[in-house]
């Protein structure tokens, strides 16, 4: 007869376990923490088989289609993008024990601000099994432990790669925890942890980010969803601006730093509409347009925009079209609808690019790039966190830095007050 199946731990004893172990994790040396990371690297590698089988399982009975299906899916390259990924961050140097600033006051004190670990951090999140590997190794190598909650629809892919990464040699028990998915309990346990987890990411559709925004007893780094767009001025470049404008919308449409809107100078509208159009139209792009996109484009494939369009996140292949009065009208219509994520310029002119990079109110703003590059590891991050909307603490991807506090270490010979 067999042993009766050990009962799974709880929420609480997974924040205890965690809590624990952020200890140990602080003082774990650079060179102890990137031979984890590469041995974590490898693990994946020769785990392939097996996290693809996880994931196809996940895949297969999400009913998801389209982009969420896409954000699920693992393939072989992929997990190789996750393995080099982890490499990518164990090459970068380590900012724990930084000196931030360093000085001595006229009684003699030394004083010293380093950065130090943030402790235990929690991170909620939606479908994408490569979070799981990318927010893990950023906490590893910041001396921290975390706490993830992915979403119940990949599961399998989510267990299977924290089993890979909790089994490598060294690694301190706790360090990397897995929340139950299946139960919207962990959740409200989670954000409620005040004194055990002592930062929460959720990274996710809207709903989720204000869910755990507004509800949260454990302080928040809200990342945000991407209403991004691009702003093709008078004087761009309508060669480089096609380039931009199909990367920006169809190289991978699922994902917060597409473009969703595309804004264009009335003065080249008459011809850049139609031109644009017809090329949405053959990326299989559906196009919506105000009232004079529309009648410029009048015969090709482009329906009414609402309202409601001009503040949506497709997250598939749609994109709203309108046509503005000049550079200060894109800039005021980008500030009140997008989200303050990435938003772009298509301009030869210096003067035009830079009063677009000063006013848009955005985490990323681009002159003459796609807004795909809002990327930690496209920044040079190695991974990320995701990529912030807020102001507080950190703006844009984040990673490395972002997951550190400061401490202030003061050496004295004596001195009182």
């Amino acid at each position: 007869m067999s042993a009766p199946h050990p009962k799974a731990a709880s929420t609480q004893q997974k924040l205890l376990r965690a809590r624990a172990a952020s200890a140990q994790m602080a003082l774990l040396s650079t060179t102890e923490k990137d031979a984890l990371l590469l041995t974590i690297a490898a693990a994946i590698e020769a785990g392939e088989k097996t996290i693809l089988a996880a994931n196809r399982e996940d895949v297969e009975t999400s009913g998801l289609e389209g982009a969420m299906r896409d954000r699920l899916l693992l393939t072989s390259a992929r997990v190789k993008e996750i393995a080099q990924a982890v490499r990518d961050v164990a090459a970068l140097p380590d900012p724990i024990g930084e000196t931030l600033a360093e000085w001595t006051k006229s009684n003699g004190l030394r004083i010293r601000k380093l950065r130090v670990p943030l402790g235990v951090i929690g991170i909620i999140y939606e479908s994408r099994p490569n979070v799981t590997v990318d927010t893990a190794v950023l906490a590893l190598k910041t001396g921290n432990a975390i706490v993830l909650r992915g979403g119940k629809e990949a599961t399998r892919s989510n267990q299977r790669l924290v089993e890979i990464m909790t089994a490598i040699p060294g690694m301190p028990q706790g360090a990397i925890e897995l929340l139950d998915s299946n139960t919207r309990q962990s959740v409200h346990e989670f954000i409620k942890a005040r004194g055990l987890v002592d930062v929460i990411i959720p990274r996710g559709g809207a709903g989720l980010i204000s869910f755990v925004t507004e509800n949260s007893t454990v302080p928040v780094i809200e990342t945000g969803a991407g209403n991004c767009h691009i702003f093709v001025d008078e004087s761009a470049d309508l060669d480089i601006a096609d380039r931009i404008v199909i990367n920006a919308k169809t190289q991978r449409p699922s994902v917060c730093n597409a473009a969703e809107k595309l804004l264009v100078h009335e003065r080249i509208a008459p011809t850049y509409i139609p031109r644009i159009v017809r090329k949405l139209g053959d990326a299989g792009v559906e196009v919506r347009g105000d009232g004079k996109s529309r009648s410029l484009a009048a015969g090709l494939n482009i329906v009414p925009a609402t309202e409601q369009d001009w503040h949506e996140e497709y997250l598939r292949l749609c994109m709203a079209v309108a046509v503005v009065a000049n550079l200060e009208g894109a800039i005021a219509h980008i500030n009140h609808h997008s989200t303050k994520h990435s938003d772009a310029i298509v301009t030869s002119i210096e003067k035009n690019a830079r009063k677009f990079l000063r006013e848009v109110d955005s985490a990323a703003v681009y002159w003459n790039a796609s807004t795909r590059f809002t990327d930690g590891a496209e920044f040079g991050f190695g991974a990320e966190m995701g990529v912030s909307t807020q102001k507080l603490h950190c703006r844009g991807p984040f990673a490395l830095a972002e997951l550190t506090s400061a401490k202030y270490e003061i050496i004295g010979t004596g001195q009182v007050r």
